[in-house]
């Protein structure tokens, strides 16, 4: 067990179809009729909280979300809340902790896309005994995780709506009084498709369009939906690939030679000019005045910022810079690619001059927004991000005009007016043509990044980390929790699922000679008991472990009182054991949840990308508290990493069926730090270790602190206030790598990572990790 165990909350779900003749305002109605919802969840602190859900609005959220999905139903949505026990940290929120809100993928299971209205739960990631002995769905009974899950993948791969609005439209319907379920899909899968995300291309079209040819999968993006928004959110991975890379990180910390910055100039000129005309061009294509206006102030606003530059160029250089470096590759692919998509060459697009409806002519307008709008959301954001880093008292800064102007109020609001023209725009496109907005975007995001990094850096940074990683000396060595780090949810949570779910209705008929179990009923009663007990006692530990002051960091000092939280850990541990909840699971239950298990978004593709680099010299290594591996090894095979090094518990087996005992490796902070420390002594001694360690728990805290780099993903608040009241400095990932660039280039940092420093690094995703290790 662990301190942000999670168990299962039990769901039961009404849905009424009226009749046609008495349906509600329809999709297209300006006043949308309410769908009342109570909810009565309990979590540590907090009971009965009652609202109103307006179709098509998230609960707690500004942003519109899947208005055909309630608005023509009556909808009784209800939890049982004696089954529920939430971990230590409070508000654990129905579809996850309050630690995971932010999330992308917040549920267990990714049930696949199986067209068929009823649930089959061999295919969508459940144990067969989720059907009873008919064959008939019996989801009705099923934990509260695993139907959530299968509805937030319902509404996510059916109508392939962005995961993060899919959440939240979750978030929002799950709350109070009990009703059997009619038909969980009939809810997430009725009307229309709200959204298509094919994948974007991998690589440059060979042909002079803009983008590749067309797919075949059509979108409808609602109408009352921020388009621009929605694609800031899915490309988020380049844009923090723009803010880690080197030239982002030296011109932050103000150490950027200024042959650089003048070269970055140069060639930003180049791409302004081609803005400016692009926009000159859908200008001509705008069939209506407002539109046209709206283009006109964006081209004035790009000949503002031409202005700017060149007084950089009179300020910073004694020739003129602009004509002296010519256009390099990346900068020319950005300025071809918003020229011919200016100009109509996008594939499905007739050209210009054969344009036969004014209709048409307007999609070009509507693409070159989609093209231009990364660019000034990315600089309007990178100026913010900049700006929050400088000292009010900071006046030598050399870029600090620069980093003024894209953090002004006036850039702001100009990048705020393009991605409402773009919302404008598109309104009245649907199918392939957002399609193709989307595509367009992706790729304008990808050469801007692209330009970053083909910005010419005569200086060492810190950033990649691998890029100064010397495979002939170091050897880098990437360690990682699992629960909550890699996953979603907790897999305590999962395998009490599949041990409730596949227990059978009572043990009357318990065939002769199988290994002895609980029936579902008493499974849960026993699941709730020890949970509650064991976040109790979770917390009155915390308690007891805090200084009665803050003190100044010490390791020994914080390795001292964790290990009252080691024992702790043990004895809950042993109550499970003795209490027989996990006799009888089956081995091919527990690798068929592994394989659909859902995974922190960008998770697997950080781990793949240093397992396929065989010239990095790296070696990954999970540690977890997690009772059973087969549960890990499975959930990474299925993203085809099956040579990491996974150091956790086993459950025992007889003929494949658990005999309820484990086989106990690592159970508390103590054995994490026993397992990193002998890892790393077991290495060859020829070469030195560079040490990471990403965690997101109290449990990970020594690791943490013990590695070369430490980086604490999630926000879980035991960790930052045992770490706080020992000590521990929790600093944002980019702010200390422009703090650690700064002092790296004035000298002021001879060994650049040190472990037990008492700093650790937070970051909001895998995205961050992956841009400050790895880079482009």
């Amino acid at each position: 067990m662990r301190s942000t165990l999670i168990y299962p909350y039990f769901l039961s779900i009404r849905v009424n179809e009226p009749d046609r003749a008495s349906q509600g305002p329809s999709v297209g109605d300006s006043s949308p009729s309410s769908v009342p919802v109570e909810i009565n969840s309990v979590s540590d602190n907090e009971r009965g909280v009652a609202g109103v859900i307006q179709p098509g609005y998230a609960a707690s959220t500004s942003s519109p979300l899947v208005t055909n999905h309630i608005s023509n139903s009556n909808v009784d949505i209800s939890l049982a809340a004696d089954d529920v026990v939430s971990n230590s940290s409070p508000t654990h929120g129905v579809a996850s902790t309050s630690e995971q809100a932010s999330s992308d993928n917040s549920l267990p299971f990714d049930a696949g896309n199986n067209e068929d209205i009823h649930v089959q739960p061999q295919l969508q990631g459940l144990p067969d005994a989720a059907l009873n002995d008919d064959g008939v769905d019996k989801t009705h009974s099923l934990p509260f995780r695993t139907l959530s899950s299968l509805l937030l993948s319902a509404i996510t791969s059916e109508s392939n709506c962005p995961r993060n609005h899919s959440l939240h439209f979750m978030r929002s319907l799950l709350s109070s009084p009990p009703y059997p379920i009619i038909s969980l899909f009939k809810l997430a899968r009725s009307h229309r498709r709200l959204f298509s995300s094919p994948p974007p291309p991998t690589r440059r079209p060979s042909n002079p369009m803009a983008i590749p040819p067309k797919s075949s999968a059509a979108a409808v993006f609602p109408a009352d939906d921020c388009l621009a928004k929605s694609l800031w959110i899915k490309f988020r991975r380049e844009f923090m690939l723009s803010l880690y890379s080197p030239f982002s990180l030296c011109l932050a910390s103000g150490s950027l030679k200024i042959d650089t910055f003048r070269h970055y100039i140069a060639q930003d000129v180049h791409f302004l000019k081609a803005s400016a005309h692009a926009c000159e061009l859908a200008e001509d294509c705008a069939d209506d005045d407002d539109a046209k206006l709206a283009i006109s102030e964006l081209r004035k606003g790009v000949l503002k910022e031409l202005k700017m530059h060149n007084s950089f160029v009179q300020e910073w250089s004694s020739s003129d810079c602009v004509k002296e470096s010519p256009v390099n590759t990346a900068t020319l692919k950005c300025t071809e690619f918003l020229l011919a998509t200016a100009s109509g060459k996008v594939e499905g697009l007739k050209a210009p001059g054969a344009l036969a409806t004014p209709f048409e002519k307007t999609k070009i307008a509507a693409y070159t927004l989609g093209a231009i709008t990364p660019c000034m959301s990315l600089y309007a954001f990178l100026g913010t991000e900049f700006r929050t880093l400088l000292d009010s008292n900071e006046h030598d800064h050399p870029y600090k005009k620069w980093i003024e102007n894209y953090s002004s109020e006036s850039f702001q609001a100009s990048a705020l007016q393009t991605e409402d023209l773009l919302d404008k725009l598109s309104a009245p496109l649907t199918g392939e043509e957002l399609n193709t907005i989307e595509k367009l975007y992706h790729q304008a995001m990808k050469l801007e990044v692209e330009f970053f990094y083909s910005q010419p850096l005569t200086q060492p940074t810190i950033a990649p980390l691998t890029k100064e990683h010397d495979p002939e000396q170091d050897h880098l060595m990437i360690f990682s929790d699992f629960d909550l780090t890699c996953t979603i949810v907790d897999s305590s949570a999962i395998l009490a699922e599949i041990a409730i779910v596949t227990a059978r209705k009572s043990d009357r008929n318990q065939p002769a000679g199988q290994i002895g179990r609980m029936s579902s009923a008493e499974l849960r009663n026993a699941w709730g008991l020890l949970s509650t007990q064991y976040t109790e006692e979770y917390e009155q530990c915390i308690e007891s472990i805090l200084p009665s002051e803050k003190v100044e960091f010490k390791y020994e000092t914080l390795h001292k009182a964790l290990e009252q939280l080691s024992d702790f850990e043990k004895r809950a541990n042993s109550r499970v054991i003795e209490s027989g909840v996990l006799k009888g699971l089956n081995r091919e239950d527990i690798k068929r949840a592994g394989k659909r298990l859902v995974l922190q978004d960008g998770c697997i593709s950080f781990f793949q990308k240093i397992a396929q680099n065989k010239s990095l010299n790296a070696n990954i290594h999970v540690l977890s508290y997690c009772w059973c591996g087969d549960l890990i090894r499975t959930a990474f095979s299925a993203g085809g990493l099956d040579a990491l090094n996974i150091h956790t518990n086993e459950f025992s087996f007889e003929e494949s069926v658990s005999t309820g005992e484990i086989v106990w490796k690592v159970q508390s902070p103590i054995d994490k730090i026993q397992a990193f420390n002998d890892i790393l002594q077991d290495c060859s001694n020829d070469r030195k270790n560079l040490s990471v360690y990403v965690g997101d728990s109290v449990g990970d805290l020594l690791c943490l602190l013990k590695a070369d780099i430490g980086i604490v993903i999630g926000t879980s608040s035991s960790l930052r206030r045992v770490g706080s009241e020992y000590g521990v400095s929790f600093v944002p990932l980019f702010t200390g790598l422009v703090k650690k660039q700064k002092d790296f280039a004035e000298g002021r940092s001879p060994c650049i990572w040190k472990g037990q420093s008492g700093i650790l690094y937070t970051a909001s995703s895998w995205d961050d990790i992956h841009a400050f290790i790895l880079g482009l």
